[in-house]
């Protein structure tokens, strides 16, 4: 018999967080082994019990599910992550997308679809309410249009790729250079060629090129 996928729930509502949890350990394939109502306490949690999914709103005390998930993502052995939502607004989905979630659901819909989102994420595929599936199919196309005008993209290696979306999320080299454990004069020369396969010139080019473009990167 396979191992249960290991879940850890976060919502800063008791009751809430209580009716999800009994309608993921009513499936074998599951195990709670944590939850919590913020944020700090679940990256504390989440880097001890090191669990296969997380399941987080995204309001949340303290910085917020978004910044959870992007903490998660960041781990050594980084967990799946669904994001829930009371509203449905297609700037957070993006906002969630960008950090790293792999699933997206309306709490309206989280108590009949949960089960179904965690064994998609735990696999490794997108899932989401479907009432908003319309937004990963125009963030698609968004990704497809800027491909085709700046052909260089392709021709970024991953380490540039990645500097590309820090950079859109305004992290400055020290910060970047920090994050990816290398020094600040080699995040300068990424940044350098970056912008010559973009065809960027100017100073702040590239930081605008970045935010105007975070959800397609």
């Amino acid at each position: 018999m396979s191992e249960a996928i290991k879940v850890y729930v976060v919502d800063d509502h008791p009751v809430f967080r209580h009716g999800l949890k009994q309608i993921i350990i009513a499936d074998p394939g599951f195990q709670v082994v944590g939850e919590a109502g913020d944020d700090e306490t679940a990256v504390t949690e989440i880097r001890k019990l090191v669990p296969d999914v997380v399941v987080t709103d995204v309001r949340l005390p303290k910085r917020g599910g978004l910044e959870l998930v992007r903490a998660a993502r960041g781990l050594r052995t980084p967990p799946a992550c669904i994001i829930l939502t009371m509203h449905g607004e297609e700037t957070t989905f993006n906002a969630a997308m960008d950090a790293g979630a792999q699933g997206y659901l309306l709490k309206e819909d989280a108590l009949e679809l949960v089960v179904l989102g965690l064994k998609a994420v735990a696999t490794g595929s997108l899932y989401l309410s479907p009432s908003i599936s319309g937004w990963l199919l125009r963030r698609q196309q968004r990704v497809s249009a800027l491909k085709q005008e700046k052909t260089g993209l392709s021709s970024l290696t991953a380490t540039e790729r990645r500097i590309l979306q820090l950079v859109g999320q305004n992290m400055t080299n020290k910060e970047i250079a920090s994050e990816l454990f290398i020094s600040h004069r080699t995040v300068e020369t990424h940044r350098s060629n970056i912008c010559q396969k973009l065809e960027l010139q100017g100073a702040h080019r590239l930081l605008k090129f970045a935010i105007e473009h975070r959800s397609e990167l």
